[in-house]
């Protein structure tokens, strides 16, 4: 059950501060590599670049994978000050 949870951790993309072809790259790379899903998550400002990536291998790269369930959530992160501060969050879920 461990190396289960380990294999979908590998196939998850964590959307950041790089560009978003980078990340697009990372998800075509991961279906090359044999992946049946890849999961996408973002927070905050950056779910618009999440749903950016996930069309984007969809109509250009790879037209036969297709979105699977798109969870939204709100995530409580702490802050440096102690203070708590609720930040919204998705995971959109690419099959193959």
């Amino acid at each position: 059950m461990e190396q289960a949870t380990q294999q979908k951790d590998s196939n998850v993309i964590y959307i950041g501060k790089k560009s978003t072809m980078g990340y697009v790259l990372a998800v075509v790379t991961q279906f090359n590599g044999g992946a049946k899903e890849v999961y996408i998550k973002a927070r905050g400002k950056l779910i618009s670049h999440a749903v950016d990536v996930a069309e984007i291998v969809r109509n250009r790269f790879l037209p036969d994978v297709k979105v699977g369930n798109i969870l939204t959530k709100t995530e409580e992160l702490d802050s440096e000050d102690g203070t708590k501060s609720k930040v919204s969050a998705i995971e959109i879920k690419l099959v193959k």
